[in-house]
């Protein structure tokens, strides 16, 4: 049975193919370029790659310039953190040792009566003092001597196996690169000097100001009580 919109093959025996009715009674017919037409999705051209080539080209420096920014913060950082280290342990140390200054004479490798507190304002040989409690060893004396001078640049803490005599001491290096250091002197009066050296040699200062200058810090003032840990 024949419908209203059929029409007979004039040429039997080749397919016209399927048919599509577009519209009211309308048809048309398949056409093979529509499937170069449709297919074109699938694939990219070489304009789009080369846009996407690009694109990738630029996130990739992008990524490559937030990593090298990241590592020399990173870098910045644990100098910064290393230089803070370093003051903290110098400041933890002059700290400990003047809070145990003891007012006790001692003497040196000639037997002469040196001053329990001894204090310049400059120059090579800044500090030296006897302080309560060792930090090195056990079972010895509680009392230590120690001092703090200045040697090629470097402030060194140096701490002396005994109290008295010419014995050998350990010396620590402390801070690098030194330019000028500067120390004050303040009695029990309120009045500051730029050395210590009382007629009373068991007489300790109230405090000690230091005034350090190095290259990687530059100017950096610290006051320090003496003798608090008695």
């Amino acid at each position: 049975m024949r419908g209203p919109f059929h029409r007979r093959n004039r040429h039997p025996g080749l397919d016209p193919g399927p048919t599509r009715f577009s519209g009211i009674g309308r048809r048309e017919r398949w056409r093979p370029d529509q499937v170069r037409h449709d297919g074109r999705a699938a694939g990219f051209t070489l304009v789009e790659m080369l846009i996407a080539l690009a694109i990738f080209g630029m996130l990739t420096a992008a990524g490559v310039a937030l990593l090298s920014v990241s590592a020399r913060t990173q870098e910045t950082s644990d100098r910064l953190l290393a230089e803070l280290g370093e003051l903290r342990r110098v400041s933890a140390l002059l700290t400990a040792d003047m809070a145990q200054a003891a007012p006790r004479l001692w003497r040196d490798g000639d037997g002469r009566t040196q001053r329990a507190f001894t204090g310049l304002a400059g120059g090579d040989a800044l500090l030296s003092f006897v302080r309560r409690g060792r930090d090195i060893g056990e079972g010895l004396p509680t009392l230590q001597r120690v001092g703090y001078r200045v040697e090629a640049g470097q402030l060194r803490r140096l701490a002396f196996d005994q109290v008295d005599g010419g014995g050998a001491a350990v010396a620590v290096p402390l801070l690098d690169g030194v330019r000028t250091i500067r120390l004050r002197y303040r009695d029990r009066n309120g009045a500051w000097s730029d050395d210590w050296q009382p007629s009373d040699g068991t007489r300790l200062p109230a405090a000690v100001e230091l005034v350090t200058d190095t290259e990687r810090h530059g100017l950096i003032r610290q006051v320090f009580v003496v003798g608090i840990g008695r």
